[in-house]
């Protein structure tokens, strides 16, 4: 029913943004990460052909766990006989886990400790914050890099932990929703270009350009549309986005990033990869508490405008009767 998957996705992100995150030894993404981490080790080789079927094996053997499981919860539901309770049950059901997909909440939180680390001048706690939420090195960051840093997790994050799986919630279900969180938390670990990984992840970072390649622009989209909306600097996020969206290393995350430096009138810089925007603005607090607005405008208008009418053009060609 078309009601009922849109209803599992407002709920999910009404969950996410009244109570956040659950602890992780309640969190179906701690539980993937943890399984992945069991397996690198393991997979470790000398002969980096045994190293990239591993990360293939990777990717599909906790894909498969997830969809099994998934599938068990779904027959599971399936048995109620009476409609209306197994309607209300799915709906709740459904809401929960996507939830656990979605972390608008999670990255407001990690954005405000590495603020109010910040405020406090402990820069070196600063730093220690914005490593959990970046891939870069951190132990050398200035303040103002560290601000940079933080937004830059901002955006990225808004694909990567909110409208990427909202979108593929949208074509395949908890399915894809999940699937997708598996490919990006591997991506997280292991999909780096250094001789530990680059065999190894190399799957995983595959499939990740992939999936994201489609979100990652519809998402800067929608952030140049939130910067109307909020009042910032729309048509410079527009142009910021085109110019500078294709820079980054990343075929995708230049995109969001370059969409909230334009709005933001600033620029962001990851030392010796890419600079996005104009200006050497000193960034401050106000910068990431306005990022974060446009995070969260950009994660309800993805789901008003993107999400809900794939959905309704799904359902009318009848793909949702098989997802």
């Amino acid at each position: 029913m078309i009601l009922e998957s849109i209803s599992i996705i407002g709920f999910a992100i009404l969950i996410d943004l009244i109570f956040g995150d659950p602890k992780n030894r309640y969190h179906p993404t701690a539980w993937i990460g943890t399984l992945i981490a069991k397996f690198t080790p393991i997979l470790k080789h000398q002969n980096s052909l045994f190293e990239k079927i591993g990360g293939v094996f990777i990717i599909i053997f906790t894909s498969s766990i997830v969809i099994l499981l998934l599938s068990s919860i779904d027959i599971g539901i399936s048995l109620i006989t009476v409609d209306y309770v197994s309607l209300i049950i799915s709906v709740i059901v459904g809401a929960l886990l996507l939830k656990t997909t979605i972390a608008i909440r999670g990255m407001e939180k990690h954005a405000i400790s590495v603020l109010e680390s910040l405020e406090d001048n402990n820069l070196d706690m600063a730093r220690n914050y914005l490593s959990m939420i970046v891939k870069r090195k951190t132990t050398n960051l200035d303040k103002n890099h560290v601000f940079s840093g933080v937004l830059e997790s901002i955006s990225e994050n808004t694909v990567d932990g909110i409208t990427g799986p909202m979108f593929y919630y949208a074509i395949f279900g908890l399915f894809g929703a999940f699937v997708y969180r598996v490919i990006n938390t591997a991506d997280s670990m292991i999909g780096y270009k250094n001789d530990i990984f680059k065999n190894l992840g190399w799957f995983t970072a595959k499939c990740d350009t992939i999936l994201n390649y489609i979100p990652s622009r519809l998402t800067g989209l929608m952030m140049v549309v939130s910067a109307a909306i909020l009042q910032n600097n729309w048509k410079n996020s527009y142009k910021i986005m085109i110019r500078d969206g294709k820079t980054t290393e990343s075929p995708n995350a230049g995109y969001p990033m370059a969409a909230l430096a334009g709005a933001l009138e600033t620029k962001f810089e990851k030392i010796n990869h890419y600079k996005l925007g104009d200006g050497e603005i000193v960034l401050t607090k106000s910068h990431v508490l306005s990022a974060i607005k446009i995070m969260k405008l950009t994660s309800i208008l993805f789901f008003g405008t993107i999400v809900v009418p794939i959905i309704f053009i799904l359902y009318l060609i009848g793909w949702w009767l098989y997802v």
